[in-house]
C-alpha cells in the first residue's frame, strides 16, 4: 500500500459520475490485523487505527453528489402542539 500525495487528483473529473466503490484488503498498520476497506479507506476495528482519508484510490464524493442528501431550502417541520403533560399543574 503506497500513499498518495495530497491534494486535488488532476484525472479527477469532477463532472464524471461515480462509480461503485471497489472493496479493497490490507493489513493494519498498527496490530497487523487483516482488514478490508472501500476504495483503499480503512478503519481497524480491533486496535483503533484509522488511514487518512486522502490515501484512497478515488476521489470522495461532494455533498451535492449524495442521492440521500435532502433538497435544499427544506423547511423545518412545524412544532408539535402542548400535550398533556405540557399543561400547567391544577391547584388540586
Amino acid at each position: 500500500m503506497t500513499r498518495r500525495p495530497t491534494g486535488a487528483d488532476p484525472s479527477a473529473d469532477a463532472t464524471a459520475p461515480l462509480l461503485a466503490p471497489e472493496l479493497t484488503e490490507a493489513e493494519c498498520r498498527r496490530c497487523g490485523t487483516y482488514i478490508a476497506g472501500l476504495d483503499g479507506r480503512y478503519a481497524c476495528g480491533v486496535s483503533g487505527w484509522v488511514n487518512d482519508h486522502s490515501e484512497g484510490h478515488r476521489r470522495l464524493p461532494r455533498a451535492d453528489e449524495d442521492p440521500d442528501r435532502p433538497p435544499r431550502g427544506r423547511k423545518r417541520p412545524k412544532p408539535l402542539p402542548p400535550g398533556p403533560e405540557d399543561a400547567p399543574p391544577t391547584g388540586r
